[in-house]
């Protein structure tokens, strides 16, 4: 059997894409939220759009201590707070999938802009946050969230990994690859994070300038 993904977040635009397309590869998915009846709203909403999804809804510390990868996709201003209040729920070899971006507008600033975080990213602050035995992975950066909620369109690009333990990098590429059209790409270390993060403020920039939603794609690998 399939074990579940926990997506805190998906009461909003990316991890609602991820929680549908999930379901549709048959990876159970549990989804957080700061309120057990937004998570269960966001589930009804997921199972609407995939009526065989195993999806379930609970607060976020229920929902962080139900499944052995969590993913974090809440906005950057509320990441360390979640962390905070998932932290004993996160047992010791559970993966912490991190795709938050510390944007500008978080404190009202323009979307194509990024905020300095001092230990160098959104994921490594993250990583200081979760308890020992945690591993934090950063990824999904570049990734459409409308273009993963729209099931009809077809995805063809990559995602950059970055972590600094290979068994847990591997473990999320795993998952992400169950994503039809994603092919996910180890990309280093996990300090490489500011780098990868940054490429969604360059995303936004490139699909307000030409109205589309684009994404990332590596030659020769």
């Amino acid at each position: 059997m399939t074990q579940p993904v926990a997506i805190l977040g998906a009461t909003g635009d990316l991890g609602y894409g991820l929680a549908v397309r999930w379901c549709s590869a048959g990876v159970p998915v549990v989804i957080g939220s700061r309120d057990a009846a937004r998570a269960q709203e966001a589930a009804e909403r997921v199972r609407a759009a995939v009526p065989s999804a195993d999806v379930r809804g609970f607060e976020n510390a229920e929902a962080a201590a139900a499944a052995p990868v969590v993913v974090m996709s809440v906005p950057f201003t509320g990441a360390a707070a979640t962390y905070k209040a998932i932290a004993e729920a996160l047992q010791p070899g559970t993966l912490v999938i991190d795709a938050t971006v510390p944007l500008a507008p978080a404190t009202g600033g323009k979307p194509t802009r990024m905020v300095g975080v001092w230990q160098g990213s959104a994921a490594q602050q993250a990583a200081e946050l979760v308890p020992d035995g945690v591993d934090v992975v950063s990824a999904l950066h570049t990734v459409s969230a409308s273009s993963l909620a729209d099931l009809g369109r077809e995805l063809g690009e990559d995602v950059l990994v970055c972590g600094d333990r290979k068994d847990p990098k591997a473990a999320a590429i795993e998952l992400i690859a169950k994503i039809d059209g994603l092919r996910p790409l180890d990309v280093g270390r996990l300090e490489h994070a500011r780098i990868t993060e940054s490429l969604t403020a360059l995303l936004i920039s490139v699909n307000i300038k030409h109205k589309t939603h684009a994404g990332i794609r590596l030659t020769g690998v």
